[in-house]
């Protein structure tokens, strides 16, 4: 059933056929909303932020939302005033994307998923409950990242990657110690799979179709089409 509750807040002038908004969303002006997409309740959608046909936004989320920086912060935050969800997509409740993402087609986020600014989301990804994307990721099409990951800064993981639960890579060998210098992310190239609770280091690269264990910590690349597991994580025979 399709409507706009009397407790929203709709602003934007752009709202397509067969939308329903719940009770007490926002949505600001300068939003575009495609034809066929719910919006549950307490939703906040920021201007600049264009939604699909048929996707649906459950509740709580925030989409668009502003990156800031306080004197704790040694990088200051740059980004686009611009949010795309593709069509068919769901975004989980409670989920923050910041501004300046892209999110292909008929793609998944979590409930409580923290996805920042300069992410690009392929089509049929997931992100799952919990995960936190930092700034920049980009994550191929078909790839999944599974409940309370982290993906780091700068990261790029290929197509068709899976990534297990409480995945942790890093990209600054200094813990922090440079401020604002050179980082170095991870990358995961096509078809890896990372086990559960595995750790990978500044600037490793798991190779195409490589497998990493669950628990390894991978402190060097490793080759493609191998497996390797263990602290640190060496390789092992497959089979």
């Amino acid at each position: 059933m399709s409507g706009i509750h009397p407790t929203a807040a709709v602003e934007a002038d752009s709202i397509g056929s067969g939308v329903t908004i719940g009770e007490f969303a926002v949505v600001r002006a300068g939003a575009v909303i495609a034809d066929g997409v719910t919006i549950h309740p307490h939703v906040v959608i920021g201007a600049g932020v264009e939604i699909g046909a048929g996707a649906h936004v459950l509740p709580g989320t925030c989409l668009g939302r502003e990156p800031r920086a306080v004197g704790a912060i040694s990088r200051q935050p740059s980004f686009r005033r611009r949010l795309r969800i593709g069509p068919g997509c769901a975004v989980g409740a409670g989920a923050v994307v910041y501004y300046d993402v892209e999110v292909g087609a008929d793609s998944l986020i979590g409930d409580g998923a923290s996805v920042r600014e300069g992410c690009r989301l392929g089509p049929r990804t997931v992100v799952g409950r919990g995960v936190t994307l930092d700034r920049g990721v980009t994550l191929g099409a078909g790839s999944k990242v599974m409940d309370k990951a982290h993906l780091t800064g700068g990261m790029v993981v290929g197509e068709d990657v899976f990534i297990s639960a409480l995945v942790v890579s890093t990209n600054d060998s200094s813990f922090g110690a440079d401020g604002a210098g050179a980082l170095r992310p991870p990358a995961i190239e096509a078809g890896a799979m990372i086990g559960a609770g595995a750790s990978l280091l500044p600037g490793v690269v798991v190779g195409r179709s490589a497998i990493v264990g669950s628990g390894a910590v991978v402190t060097a690349d490793v080759a493609a089409g191998t497996t390797v597991m263990g602290i640190p994580a060496r390789p092992v025979e497959s089979g």
